[in-house]
């Protein structure tokens, strides 16, 4: 198994699939990361407190990484996803290739799934996503995640790879639904962080992420998602622990812009990428392509982008609110 990125998520993927029995190979761009790793099992950039299994080896270089590996996760960010997929050289075809990175390449408006399909040949693709803060999974508290693919005996190989006692894996065949939720939720995590920074109360906190599900599944429909997978572990589960958890990028850089930093200084302070600033931008004008109503989004544009004042963040957007609660009964 080879694992490309050497974030938390990444970690934590190598960690419990060498826990599992499985040979694994991490590739980081930092030759002192790899390092930390080979000699000392510890990533210690983004886990430094934990202890990563003594069987993950780590390497600089991709190809060496790759060439045999039959199951290949992604967890890069979405800005350099494309630059690395194409950087194998050919490598990932007819291999099991799982993307677990929750954002939307710019211009493109691609999901990582989607440029797999334009970059690689004859790979079977899959989505893993859900509430998976990272930190928790190398400290074996019980999460569930979920991998997406219409491919049945994909999900099954995956699953098996990754359950464990703490690790449950899940699985969906609406990729689309699955990384496009992933990749939205991000988003009202800012908006979330923001609001607990302003000491918002908890009839606020639930307002904001049952509003955020609506929004979500409202533009994600749009696009031809299922609603139902809304309700899963990637939809509901995954806003949830974003919208509450200070564990979560996106949070910090919310709680940070709430308590008036730049959004240069909130994303120095966090040393990590937070995908939802560059999500943002990509569906808004999507958005306003579609005429998909979207108050939070436009919200949180008009204050990071356009530096309207934080207080319109939640009484403005709620004036302006549909009046609908639940979009997608059955009838």
């Amino acid at each position: 198994m080879a694992v490309l990125g050497g974030g938390s998520f990444g970690t934590a993927l190598a960690d419990i699939s060498a826990a599992n029995g499985h040979r694994v190979k991490l590739w980081m761009r930092d030759a002192e990361q790899v390092g930390s790793i080979n000699n000392n099992h510890v990533n210690a950039r983004y886990l430094p407190e934990f202890q990563i299994h003594p069987s993950v080896t780590a390497d600089t270089d991709l190809a060496a990484v790759v060439s045999d590996a039959d199951i290949v996760f992604i967890a890069i960010p979405s800005k350099s996803f494309r630059e690395v997929v194409k950087k194998t050289g050919g490598l990932l075809s007819g291999k099991i290739v799982i993307s677990t990175t929750k954002g939307i390449e710019p211009v493109t408006f691609d999901l990582m799934s989607q440029i797999l399909v334009e970059e690689v040949n004859d790979a079977r693709i899959g989505v893993l996503s859900g509430p998976n803060l990272a930190r928790e999974i190398v400290a074996k508290a019980l999460t569930a995640t979920v991998i997406a693919s219409e491919d049945d005996e994909l999900c099954q190989t995956i699953q098996s790879v990754l359950h464990c006692d703490y690790f449950r894996v899940y699985s969906n065949s609406d990729v689309y639904g699955v990384e496009l939720a992933g990749a939205l939720k991000n988003i009202y995590a800012i908006v979330s962080g923001m609001g607990a920074a302003l000491g918002m109360g908890e009839n606020t906190k639930s307002m904001l992420i049952t509003r955020s599900l609506a929004e979500m599944s409202r533009f994600a429909v749009t696009l031809g998602a299922n609603p139902m997978t809304f309700l899963g572990l990637a939809g509901v589960g995954d806003l949830v622990a974003t919208c509450t958890s200070d564990l979560s990028r996106n949070f910090r850089v919310g709680y940070a812009l709430g308590q008036g930093d730049s959004l240069e200084d909130a994303e120095l302070k966090l040393g990590q990428v937070a995908e939802g600033v560059n999500t943002l931008k990509q569906v808004k004008q999507k958005a306003d392509e579609l005429g998909v109503y979207m108050p939070l989004v436009g919200s949180l544009y008009s204050i990071i982008f356009e530096g309207n004042a934080i207080g319109v963040l939640v009484k403005g957007m709620m004036l302006r609110e549909q009046k609908t609660d639940v979009e997608f009964m059955s009838r």
